[in-house]
């Protein structure tokens, strides 16, 4: 699999205009300053624009003034600075790496610094701001280095954002882990994942504000360097230019400056993303934007529009008293998935299938005996499965319980883990097949489920009938998944299709769906239940608490469906997976055939969400270890892929539940903290 290098940046021949540059400063300028005039005058208690002019002039009522100076004020400040730091970071990260999707997010940045002050609060350290802006300054300078590392800079734009996709989904599993795990010592960290400017004074904005300065004062003092690396490494070599020191300075005060921002407000997510996209087609016109001196304050000036923007236009739209509630980054990260899918559609990639997958053969023997170990390995992880947890039982007790004749608390205790047990093992073998299936039609050794945004998109239509009709049924529980997963899966399949489902293009757009998805869910969970941050960690870690016989009886039937109709096709898939040509010179609808086992997968997936939540890479990992072990014919591949992800996800259920009983993980952190590194794995192993 190979992408395309991000052709350099040049300075483009069609400027025309120095003073235009200067126009649109002064245009950006202005448009900030109406924002945070607007911005005032917003919020939840009643003081409009007479009293808040009054209360800058020193003549408002001691209350509204209180409101204006504590909240109002602060609050304004904080979305200017974290705005300006956001997109003055993002700019100078895509000028160093020649990458136009670079930025703290997709450089997993944020994660980082979510996951180093998550570490650090479960410590039960009690830190000034300015300390934890260290610490996160450290994380997510760590986390953007392994991104950086992984994928290279100035080698391609979508490997950049599947490394630090990925990372960042690792990142944040085992950071809600913690969530879960110390809820005492982490309370109100969700909530501050989620980003928000509401401040409570000015101290954090005065903290923050030099070490924002620096950044900025730092990264202008290096923008003729910058300007330098635009021409190539080797033209900034024979300036004089040390290409790898400014690369790595630059990536550090863009990290100082992420950081700041992350500090005082969380991650608002895709600002450093969307900012310099803004103002990257201004370079085409005004040549006064070509230099990164001048660059960088105008994509400050955005991202700073940006972030005032989302907030004015949230409390325009919702009411001011549920809209305290709804973080700015939520609003956001609907902006930046948006624009992450058109960067998507047209980002250049020629990437192929790894020819060493296609070649490998393996004998009957070792697909007989791989399926036989398998198979006891299933057994006996469902039997530790009934047997451990918060109470530990024995076979008698299991046997008793089956004939009827155990006593209350072993009946109580067998009554909530059977089913448990059973949607974890459906839930496993139906998102292995899943993965199985779109990763045969689509080609690319990258798709599941969850990357694509299907299961993302799945969780979102069941907590949004969750939300609305708590006394749903499992029935309805499934068909509202199918309903979301089936309107990610058009909107995914549809763009990638326009490019003839182009290997990393649709796992970008997939990606574009699950942050969209993701966003939307919290705000769901945000105005229909505030204050129930549990909620959402309990439904998004992918858990099966609480699961009754009734909730896995439609994944039961979808998956037996599922594996009757990949039985009887298995030639099919077999075709499908090789190339464009083959199926039609046998006289196989390619159309018709792709179609039907993406509809399938979709189905599947559904289900095992409305079952056991969102669980990921799954049906990444199992489909990969089943061609490693038996080779790539799917008559081989989907009985021991699907043995693959019921004994994995049967596994993650037991050990979240079991090692630290009676707190619990759900299964999706742990498949999350398994998937991760491998999904990295197969991002290097891609590039030799």
């Amino acid at each position: 699999m190979a992408v395309t290098a991000t052709t350099p940046a040049t300075r483009p021949s069609a400027a025309t205009s120095r003073t235009g540059a200067a126009a649109v400063t002064a245009a950006l300028i202005l448009l900030v300053a109406a924002l945070a005039v607007v911005d005032i005058t917003q919020g939840t208690a009643a003081v409009g624009a007479p009293e808040v002019w009054k209360a800058l002039t020193g003549r408002a009522e001691p209350a509204d003034a209180s409101v204006v100076i504590a909240s109002r004020l602060p609050r304004m400040t904080a979305g200017l600075l974290v705005g300006a730091a956001l997109g003055i970071a993002g700019a100078a990260l895509q000028a160093v790496s020649r990458n136009v999707l670079a930025s703290p997010d997709t450089l997993a940045v944020n994660a980082g610094s979510y996951f180093a002050l998550g570490l650090t609060a479960v410590t039960g350290l009690s830190l000034p701001l300015f300390a934890s802006s260290g610490i996160a300054f450290v994380g997510g300078l760590a986390a953007a280095a392994v991104v950086l590392g992984l994928s290279g800079l100035g080698t391609g734009t979508v490997r950049l954002v599947l490394a630090g996709s990925a990372l960042t989904l690792g990142l944040t599993a085992v950071t809600e882990g913690l969530l879960l795990l110390f809820p005492r010592q982490t309370e109100g960290l969700y909530q501050w994942n989620q980003g928000s400017i509401a401040q409570n004074g000015f101290d954090g904005v005065l903290q923050m504000a030099p070490i924002a300065l620096v950044g900025v004062v730092g990264l202008l003092l290096l923008a003729r360097r910058i300007d330098a690396l635009a021409l190539g490494d080797d033209a900034a070599r024979g300036l004089g230019v040390p290409v790898r020191a400014t690369r790595v300075t630059a990536v550090v005060l863009a990290a100082l400056l992420s950081a700041a921002a992350v500090t005082l407000a969380g991650p608002v997510g895709f600002v450093g993303l969307c900012a310099p996209a803004i103002v990257r087609p201004l370079v085409r016109r005004f040549r006064g934007f070509t230099r990164t001196r001048v660059s960088l304050p105008a994509a400050g000036l955005t991202g700073a529009a940006l972030v005032l923007g989302s907030d004015v236009l949230l409390r325009a739209v919702v009411a001011a008293d549920v809209a305290v509630g709804v973080p700015t980054g939520v609003v956001t990260s609907l902006v930046g998935a948006v624009f992450l899918i058109v960067m998507a559609t047209r980002a250049r990639d020629t990437a192929e299938a790894a020819a060493s997958e296609r070649l490998r053969i393996r004998s009957r023997t070792v697909f007989l005996t791989t399926t036989s170990v398998l198979v006891l390995v299933l057994v006996g992880v469902t039997i530790a499965s009934v047997l451990l947890g918060d109470s530990k039982l024995l076979l008698g007790d299991v046997l008793n319980w089956a004939q009827g004749r155990a006593g209350r608390t072993i009946t109580f205790v067998l009554d909530t883990r059977v089913p448990r047990v059973l949607a974890a093992l459906f839930a496993g073998a139906a998102l292995a097949l899943a993965g199985t299936l779109v990763q045969a039609v689509t080609r690319n050794p990258l798709a599941e489920p969850a990357v694509l945004g299907i299961s993302g998109g799945a969780a979102l239509g069941a907590v949004l009938l969750v939300t609305t009709v708590p006394l749903a049924g499992g029935w309805g529980l499934s068909a509202a998944a199918f309903a979301g997963a089936a309107i990610s899966s058009v909107i995914v399949f549809g763009l990638a299709a326009r490019g003839g489902f182009q290997q990393n293009r649709l796992v970008l757009v997939g990606f574009g769906v699950a942050i969209g998805a993701s966003a939307l869910i919290s705000l769901l969970i945000i105005l229909t239940d505030p204050f129930n941050a549990t909620k959402a960690l309990t439904w998004l870690s992918g858990s099966t608490y609480g699961r009754s016989l009734t909730d896995v009886l439609p994944l039961v039937a979808v998956l037996v469906v599922g594996v009757a109709v990949a039985a009887m096709r298995l030639t099919e898939l077999d075709l499908v997976s090789l190339d464009e040509d083959t199926p039609r010179l046998l006289g196989l609808s390619l159309g018709r055939g792709r179609l039907g086992f993406l509809v399938l997968s979709v189905l599947l997936s559904a289900t095992a969400v409305a079952a056991a939540g969102t669980i990921g890479f799954v049906g990444l990992v199992a489909p990969h270890a089943a061609r490693a072990l038996v080779g790539r014919q799917h008559a081989r591949v989907v009985p021991v892929a699907v043995l693959l992800g019921a004994i994995l996800v049967c596994t993650a259920d037991l050990v979240g539940r079991t090692v630290i009983a009676p707190t619990q993980l759900g299964a999706g952190l742990m498949t999350a903290v398994i998937g991760t590194p491998y999904f990295l794995h197969l991002l290097i192993r891609s590039r030799r």
